[in-house]
């Protein structure tokens, strides 16, 4: 490893779950190799610049995140123009990111990657603004992680407790108009997704043309709920049926819906939007990832 000091963040309320596992994890790790460490918790207020002050004060090159794909959104946002390494201890509700890399379980494998040297250098989405690192959508999953948000349950079982009230208060189908350098669509849709990598938390396949590092995002035009093709999702099977889902690959495009919807970027609950103005960043975000990714 050829570097001296390493910043944690970490996301406390992350998943619901203790952290102090993967910080003692890594400073063990880090004090055998005689690393300096340091720690940040986030608290939901100037995390952003806190963090990158943090890195300017103690000359951090190496960034570790322990949190959900919105903690990692954070720290990726923080970091994105100071050419640093970002390495991911997946620890939130739902992990997609780290599904996408393949980020395995185990805590001494993950420390094993997140501080080694085989990376990928990932495209950023900027949506409205909004730097996005692998999925974001508008429609009936936005609803569910707005419902989510303000439910007492968390974890998967949260997410599944809140589907069947979000199925039955959405107004789907949505109307969307998508003008890319192609042409312009014209669509309805259950949900339509803005995705630079292949899966969902939950390990739903929906992208599988997806790949993160390309220079090119797709749109998914899901049309309709079929049972069917989700669980073909689940099964990583790649030939959905193109009745259940369109897809546009793109490298920059326009969205618009004709009545306030629903959106959502790296899981969190943005707010309901009529129009998504989207393009891929010059920047790029280094991840460290396992050698199998």
């Amino acid at each position: 490893m050829n570097f001296k000091e390493v910043l944690l963040v970490v996301n406390p309320i992350a998943g619901h779950t203790d952290k102090k596992k993967i910080i003692s994890g890594i400073q063990e790790y880090l004090e055998k190799s005689k690393i300096n460490f340091h720690l940040y918790s986030t608290t939901g207020e100037n995390d952003r610049e806190n963090i990158k002050a943090r890195i300017q004060d103690h000359d951090i090159d190496r960034v570790l995140v322990a949190g959900g794909d919105g903690t990692i959104n954070l720290v990726a946002d923080a970091i994105k123009d100071l050419n640093l390494t970002l390495g991911i201890l997946p620890a939130g509700s739902a992990n997609g990111l780290a599904k996408n890399f393949n980020i395995p379980e185990e805590l001494d494998m993950q420390i094993n990657a997140a501080l080694g040297s085989n990376f990928i250098d990932l495209d950023l989405l900027c949506l409205n603004n909004i730097i996005c690192l692998h999925l974001s959508d508008l429609g009936i999953n936005a609803e569910l992680i707005k419902n989510y948000d303000s439910s007492a349950i968390r974890g998967k079982f949260g997410y599944l407790i809140q589907s069947i009230p979000t199925l039955m208060q959405s107004e789907y189908p949505f109307d969307f108009t998508i003008e890319t350098e192609k042409g312009k669509t014209n669509a309805q849709a259950v949900l339509l997704g803005i995705a630079n990598a292949k899966k969902y938390g939950t390990g739903a396949n929906v992208n599988p043309q997806g790949i993160p590092n390309d220079g090119v995002f797709e749109i998914l035009i899901f049309k309709k709920l079929s049972l069917g093709e989700i669980l073909k999702t689940l099964r990583n099977e790649t030939d959905l049926d193109p009745d259940f889902v369109e897809t546009i690959p793109a490298k920059q495009a326009k969205v618009f819906s004709k009545k306030p919807v629903a959106f959502q970027i790296d899981g969190e609950y943005i707010g309901k939007v009529t129009e998504i103005d989207i393009k891929i960043l010059p920047e790029k975000l280094r991840i460290a990832i396992p050698e199998s990714s």
